[in-house]
C-alpha cells in the first residue's frame, strides 16, 4: 500500500493519491491532470476512482478530466446529485482498491454531501481518515458555505457537522491518521494548524472543535463565532464542480498564445480584457503597463484573484517571468478563470522595446517613511481587519484589500496615500488597482508592517499594541 499526500501550497489545498496491486485512487484531484497521471506510470497502476469529498468552493477539481483520461470512476458520498456521471455511494459502504478497502463514511455539515474516506490497510486495520473539509488539523469546515434560503441554515449545518464529529469520525482509534483537505491559509476553515497531517488522538486532546465535554449547543455557538464573508468565487466553484467545466486541455492552449504587442494592444481593447502583471512586486514597481493590476505569481496569486475578480468569464491577459506562462494558466484555472486569451510575448522588455508607455509605482523604505510622516499623512493599512486590530501604526487607517471593490469609492483620487501591509505583496496590488482607477499619487511602503517594526526606536510613536479582538 503506498499513500502520497500532494499539497498545493498556493491554495492550501491537499489531494491525496493511494496505490494497491496495480489499482490506484486519487482524492480531491486538483485541475491539472498530469502529476497524477505520472505517478500512476510510474507505478504501473491504473486509477480505479477518484473520489470526491464533496462539491468544493475554494478550488475546481480535476476529477472530470481525470475520469476522461483513464475511465477511473468518480465517487461521491450520499446525497450528492452532480450534473454527470458518477457513482454516488452508500453510507458505510465498503469500496475495494488492491488488497486495502476504503470506507465512505456520510459526514453532512461543512455541506450535505461531505464524506470523508476510511483506509483500512492489507490486514482490514483502520489507517488513515481522508476528511476533507470536515475535520481540518486544528479546526473544522465552516458550515456556513451551503446554505439554501428557506431550507437549511448554517445552525443546521453546524449541528449536523457536530453529529458527524461525534458519531463517525471520533470513535474511531486514536492513531488513525487524519489527512485534510486543506492546511493554514485556506478560507474553509479559521483556526487551522501549519501541520497537514497528524492523528486522530492528537485532534482530541488539542482541537477545540472535539472537545469530548462539548454540548451541540456550545459546538455550534463556537463554530459560528469569528466567520467572516467567502470570497465571491466560491459558490461559483462549487457549480462547476457540481454541473462540469471546459477542459483543462483546452484552457491551458488558449491561455498559453504569446502575442505580439501589436496582437496584445488589439485583444486588450476588443475583448475588453483585464491585463494581470504576475512577476516580482519588486519588479512591477519599476515598471508596467498603465492599467495593468498586480497579482504576483510568488504569493498565493490564484486566491487573491478569486478575491479581486468577479466574473469568471472575464478574458484575462498577462506578463509573466519567461517559462512561468503555463504556471499562471494553471493557476487561474484551478479558481475556475477558464478565459485566459494569452500573454505577453517577450513581457515587459518587449513592451517598453516597442516605445508603449510605461508606468511605475513610487517607494519608500520604511526608513524614510518613519522620517516623513507627519500629523497629516494619509497611512493606510491594507491587511486584513483581524491584523490591524492586533498591531498597527497609529494613525493608520485600515483599509483592507479583501474588500477594495466596495471600499474604493471613500478615497479621494486628489490625495496622497501612503500604502503598507505586512511584507509588500498586498500592497503593491492595490497600488496597482488604485493606478489603475486613476490615483496618482500612491506610495508604497517597502517591507510592509514587518519593516516599519524594524524601525520601532525612530517610529515608536507610531506603533500601537493593542488585545487582539
Amino acid at each position: 500500500m503506498k499513500v502520497q499526500q500532494i499539497y498545493t501550497g498556493c491554495l492550501a489545498e491537499a489531494a491525496y493519491y493511494i496505490e494497491s496491486k496495480g489499482e490506484a485512487v486519487i482524492i480531491d484531484p486538483l485541475r491539472e491532470t498530469a502529476p497524477y497521471l505520472e505517478m500512476v506510470e510510474q507505478d504501473g497502476a491504473k486509477i480505479k476512482y477518484v473520489l470526491e469529498t464533496h462539491f468544493h468552493a475554494d478550488f475546481v477539481s480535476g476529477h472530470l478530466d481525470l475520469a476522461r483520461k483513464t475511465g477511473a470512476q468518480i465517487v461521491y458520498g450520499p446525497t450528492a446529485n452532480p450534473n454527470f456521471e458518477a457513482y454516488i455511494a452508500k453510507d458505510m459502504e465498503i469500496l475495494q482498491v488492491g488488497d486495502v478497502t476504503i470506507q465512505v463514511l456520510h459526514t453532512p455539515g461543512h455541506t450535505m454531501e461531505s464524506s470523508t474516506y476510511l483506509l483500512r490497510d492489507e490486514q482490514g486495520k483502520d489507517y488513515a481518515l481522508f476528511t476533507g473539509d470536515t475535520l481540518f488539523l486544528g479546526d473544522v469546515g465552516r458550515p456556513d458555505l451551503a446554505i439554501k434560503q428557506g431550507e437549511i441554515t448554517e445552525e443546521d449545518l453546524a449541528g449536523f457537522l457536530f453529529d458527524s464529529l461525534r458519531n463517525k469520525i471520533m470513535p474511531l482509534a486514536d492513531d488513525v491518521i487524519v489527512y485534510p483537505g486543506h492546511g493554514a491559509g485556506s478560507a474553509c476553515g479559521k483556526k487551522m494548524s501549519n501541520d497537514t497531517e497528524g492523528t486522530l488522538g492528537e485532534q482530541k486532546q488539542s482541537n477545540y472543535a472535539l472537545r469530548a465535554d462539548m454540548t451541540r449547543e456550545e459546538f455550534v455557538k463556537e463554530v459560528l463565532t469569528g466567520l467572516v464573508a467567502p470570497p465571491q468565487y466560491f459558490p461559483k466553484n462549487a457549480m462547476m464542480n457540481k454541473m462540469g467545466y471546459e477542459s483543462f486541455d483546452k484552457v491551458r492552449i488558449q491561455g498559453t498564445q504569446a502575442l505580439t504587442v501589436r496582437a496584445f494592444k488589439a485583444a486588450w481593447a476588443e475583448e475588453e480584457a483585464l491585463v494581470i502583471d504576475a512577476r516580482s512586486k519588486e519588479d512591477f514597481a519599476k515598471g508596467f503597463l498603465p492599467g495593468s493590476i498586480f497579482i504576483g505569481l510568488d504569493g498565493t496569486f490564484a486566491p487573491w484573484v478569486g478575491l479581486l475578480v468577479p466574473d469568471l468569464q472575464q478574458p484575462i491577459l498577462f506578463l509573466a517571468d519567461e517559462g512561468d506562462e503555463e504556471e499562471v494558466v494553471t493557476r487561474l484555472a484551478r479558481v475556475g478563470y477558464d478565459n485566459a486569451i494569452g500573454y505577453l510575448q517577450g513581457g515587459f522588455d518587449a513592451w517598453k522595446e516597442a516605445g508603449e508607455d510605461i508606468d511605475i509605482i513610487q517607494q519608500v523604505s520604511a526608513e524614510q517613511f518613519a522620517e516623513r510622516v507627519t500629523e497629516s499623512t494619509s497611512l493606510l493599512d491594507v491587511r486584513k481587519s483581524s491584523e490591524y486590530s492586533s498591531e498597527h501604526v497609529i494613525g493608520a487607517r485600515n483599509f483592507p484589500l479583501d474588500t477594495i471593490n466596495k471600499t474604493m469609492s471613500e478615497l479621494n483620487p486628489a490625495e496622497q496615500y501612503f500604502l503598507h501591509c505586512a511584507s509588500g505583496y498586498r500592497s503593491m496590488i492595490t497600488a496597482s488597482i488604485l493606478r489603475a482607477r486613476g490615483f496618482q499619487h500612491l506610495v508604497d511602503i517597502q517591507g510592509g508592517f514587518d519593516a516599519l517594526k524594524e524601525t520601532s526606536m525612530k517610529v515608536t510613536d507610531y506603533v500601537e499594541q493593542t488585545t487582539e479582538l
